[in-house]
């Protein structure tokens, strides 16, 4: 069974199964990962991200045992809109680094080991795709894996979206992925899994500094600083035109990078 595979929870390592939510858009790709975690025999798991407002989706994730814990990456609606009902349905506490999506647990800490069905995730702050994002890392298993949110995506790159999208924020949280040990593999919330975490980052590095050194090159021509708008235009010309208004948000954020911010 590949991705995509809706409806059915999909064994990516011995730890995680990816149950993925039938969303699919531009922004979402095939639609959004929910992670089903627990070592091999354990008695719960936990889920990280439970997705959108969409009850079927809910329940089977539910359904695939008791759930003793719910984790989410960042606030985005994708990821967070059905986590009061899976909250009401599975009686799981809700953790993650803004205070305000916590349901019964504390907020999230930058470096924190967390239990989960098991299995020890570390807590990586990775602010940039928004600035409530996090990572949760698996170190020193047979299969180290991170999961990534929106942070690193299974294909293509992911939108840092000004203002809550900063952009020096996210090439130091890229840095950090970048520096995690070769071979660990990123288990993403959208798209399939990747082989190794620490070169999708430093490709997002490279393909990000690329974009700079474009929109630098459309300022450079301009008597005034250019708008959004008019960035896209001749860098993103090439993109499709119904991802242009996450483009322009995006420039909003290069831009803001450009002037020191």
């Amino acid at each position: 069974m590949e991705h995509p595979a809706y409806g059915t929870p999909r064994p990516v390592t011995a730890y995680a199964s990816v149950l993925l939510c039938r969303n699919p858009s531009p922004m979402t790709l095939e639609g959004t990962n929910t992670w089903l975690v627990g070592a091999p025999g354990a008695a719960h798991r936990a889920v990280i991200d439970p997705g959108p407002d969409d009850l079927d989706h809910l329940r089977r994730a539910d359904a695939q045992g008791p759930v003793s814990l719910v984790l989410l990456t960042h606030h985005h609606d994708d990821h967070t809109g059905g986590v009061d009902e899976f909250a009401r349905l599975t009686g799981a506490p809700v953790r993650a680094l803004d205070p305000e999506l916590c349901s019964g647990g504390d907020p999230l800490r930058d470096g924190e080991v967390v239990e989960a069905g098991g299995v020890p995730l570390r807590v990586l702050a990775t602010a940039g795709h928004t600035a409530d994002s996090v990572c949760f890392a698996v170190d020193g298993a047979e299969e180290p894996a991170v999961f990534t949110g929106d942070s690193v995506l299974g294909r293509g790159t992911t939108v840092v979206a000004h203002p809550d999208g900063h952009l020096r924020s996210y090439l130091d949280s890229l840095r950090r992925l970048a520096d995690l040990p070769a071979g660990t593999r990123a288990l993403p919330g959208h798209g399939p899994e990747l082989p190794d975490v620490a070169a999708a980052a430093t490709a997002y590095l490279d393909h990000r500094t690329q974009r700079l050194e474009q929109v630098r090159e459309v300022v450079r021509g301009c008597s005034r600083e250019p708008s959004a708008r008019e960035v896209v235009e001749v860098v993103y010309a090439d993109v499709d035109r119904s991802v242009w208004p996450a483009a322009e948000l995006t420039v909003q954020a290069q831009l803001a990078y450009l002037r020191g911010q």
